[in-house]
């Protein structure tokens, strides 16, 4: 568990410098291309969640991320987790924090990476949602390699 806690607060660390970054040197609404047509900074405010769902539900949105993370945090206290498996707990509550204090201190999440694939338009995102989206796409790979390894005994 203390392990989860110093990865969180080290990812929690570097999603808040990358946010404060952008708010510092970037104006609402501004984009810089980086690669043209592919990958720019794009500095939004996203009042939702994902793809900007549940917008104008900030109340709801607090609260059922105060749920998820005390929920992860309640099921994992008397784990023995493994290093991965701190890693990526930490990711998710890492991401989960960062966005949270964002909701909390401003009322929406800063979000910038934009990209284009394809000629299409993908949802502007930030490090939190990376770290979110990492962390529960490694549990469940480590959970299907586990159960992997059981069928094939």
């Amino acid at each position: 568990m203390k392990r989860t806690i110093l990865f969180s607060i080290l990812l929690l660390c570097l999603d808040i410098c990358s946010k404060q970054l952008v708010v510092r040197f970037m104006d609402v609404g501004q984009s810089i291309s980086i690669i043209p047509r592919f990958f720019s900074l794009t500095y939004v405010k996203n009042r939702g969640i994902a793809f900007s769902m549940l917008e104008g539900n900030l109340v709801f949105i607090i609260f059922l991320s105060l749920l998820i993370i005390g929920g992860i945090f309640f099921s994992i206290r008397f784990k023995k987790l493994s290093w991965s498996e701190s890693f990526c707990y930490a990711l998710i509550v890492g991401g989960a924090i960062g966005n949270l204090i964002d909701r909390v201190i401003y009322g929406y999440v800063i979000d910038f990476f934009d990209f284009t694939l394809f000629g299409y338009e993908m949802a502007i995102f930030n490090v939190a949602d990376i770290f979110i989206v990492l962390g529960v796409f490694l549990l469940l790979f480590m959970e299907f390699w586990k159960g992997r390894d059981k069928r094939c005994m």
